[in-house]
């Protein structure tokens, strides 16, 4: 974790726009530039206060961790195709990930550490200050929680056993070993409980870009799902849809813009969060491509042809599209692409959390408790949206089990590597021990695939840089 090896005096100094961590490998020393001010001035007021926290959402870390998020895990699930060739992208697409992949180290690790060490520096001020309103300190560190939260879950389920710094000091978390993964996940609940105790369902900015409490309610239902934690999954997704604030979208086209109502969470523009006249979606830009050019990344044919006849969801969210004699499954649940800043205007943000989901978490959750009935009511909800017959209400457990993962793979393709992890998490339909993963991946892929493929490896530089990292099995040290 090198990026954290820098003086501690600097770190009291903070961006009223974000923090000023990079990428650093050695111990550095610099003063604090003009533009930034004490930990204890910035913490000082509501209003500086908020403009600290704003900065977690506007660091340019965060935002450029985003996109691979959601491509990395879609190539390593095979629904997604990175059209343009790249040694570091194609490790993705073939399961042989190399421990000095350098998107594993700068981005999958690097930005989201970055992010993490800023939420922490967050806390910190915010946990410190005595002059802060109760309900701005309250809704400040709740945000700070659910923004560590979602980072760490992307992190244990990406490398499992994970450095896990939960504190404002660059040194001490400069050394860290790596936390079990079953710790990792007890912080993520822990924190996302605590945030959803002190934020309110009022969302402090328009268009739900900030961080409200059914935000924290969203991701802790994910969390217990992928914990295995099946009623209080059932019971947070539950208060999620039962909250009055959300609805389902009916026309598809509309699902990713940013006046949906079926959006929980959505990052706005890069030019602040209270300016909305870029398109700024980090997946419009990376799946669109001007008219006759190949997007970056598209959907597989594999996944394409999975979808059922029909379903509105092949006919809204993907456009098959002929380039140069090439049929391109073509990605369109965003509308829009990202152009250079002034040059157009857009309606659609990152969408980070959004109702669908919840429902899908709700229905596999009474699966697994014998609730058949519940389970499919809640898949045919959104089977009803994409134009599909209902379920059969004799289905048995293990089929309907099979059904919602299918579903989540037709409602979720592209984004936040949903696939790629619900493959990891699910035990396999044959036995022997097997995942998902080994069954579906290790099927198209069984000349590059092995088990210990479900993880990816500790980049090998920050190994380095930290000789207390230890490396996943399966990776060449």
């Amino acid at each position: 974790m090198s990026c954290f090896k820098i003086n501690k005096k600097v770190t009291a100094a903070i961006l009223l726009t974000g923090i000023a961590f990079s990428s650093c490998k050695k111990l550095v020393e610099i003063g604090p530039p003009t533009t930034q001010v004490g930990l204890d001035q910035a913490f000082a007021s509501d209003a500086t206060a908020t403009s600290a926290v704003l900065g977690v959402y506007n660091a340019s870390f965060t935002r450029d961790v985003l996109f691979p998020l959601s491509e990395m895990p879609g190539l390593s699930a095979h629904e997604l195709q990175n059209n343009i060739s790249s040694p570091a992208f194609d490790e993705f697409k073939t399961n042989s990930i190399t421990i000095t992949n350098s998107v594993i180290n700068f981005v999958l690790w690097g930005y989201s550490y970055s992010t993490i060490a800023q939420a922490n520096a967050m806390m910190d001020g915010i946990s410190r200050s005595t002059t802060l309103s109760a309900p701005v300190k309250n809704q400040l560190l709740g945000e700070t929680k659910v923004w560590r939260a979602f980072i760490n879950m992307y992190q244990v389920n990406m490398f499992g056993d994970v450095p896990m710094p939960v504190t404002d000091d660059p040194l001490a978390n400069a050394t860290l070993a790596r936390t079990p993964a079953a710790q990792v996940w007890e912080q993520i609940i822990k924190d996302l409980t605590e945030a959803q105790s002190i934020l309110t369902d009022a969302y402090p900015a328009t268009l739900r870009t900030r961080i409200n409490r059914q935000t924290a309610n969203a991701l802790l239902a994910r969390a217990y799902l992928y914990q295995k934690q099946w009623a209080n999954a059932e019971s947070a997704a539950s208060t999620v849809i039962n909250s009055g604030i959300y609805s389902l979208n009916k026309d598809l086209n509309t699902t990713f813009s940013n006046t949906s109502n079926e959006v929980i969470w959505q990052l706005a523009t890069l030019t602040g969060l209270s300016t909305y006249t870029t398109n700024r979606s980090a997946n419009g830009g990376s799946y669109a491509a001007a008219t006759g050019s190949v997007p970056a990344v598209t959907l597989t044919d594999t996944l394409y042809n999975s979808l059922e006849a029909g379903d509105k969801r092949k006919t809204s969210w993907v456009a098959a599209t002929d380039i140069g004699g090439t049929n391109y499954k073509v990605i369109t649940k965003y509308k829009l692409r990202v152009l250079a800043a002034g040059t157009t205007t857009g309606n659609e943000f990152n969408v980070m959390l959004r109702l669908a989901e919840q429902y899908l978490i709700r229905a596999e959750a009474r699966a697994q408790q014998g609730n058949l009935t519940g389970a499919i009511a809640d898949v045919d909800t959104i089977r009803a949206k994409a134009g599909l017959p209902m379920l059969d209400n004799n289905i048995t457990q293990p089929s309907l089990l099979l059904a919602i993962e299918n579903e989540r793979k037709a409602e979720l393709f592209g984004e936040w590597g949903h696939r790629w992890f619900d493959l990891k998490r699910t035990p396999g339909i044959s036995s022997g021990g097997k995942t998902r993963a080994d069954e579906v991946i290790g099927g198209m892929r069984p000349a590059t695939w092995t088990n210990t493929d479900i993880l990816y490896p500790i980049p090998d530089a920050q190994r380095v840089a930290n000789p207390a990292l230890t490396q996943n099995p399966g990776y060449t040290n």
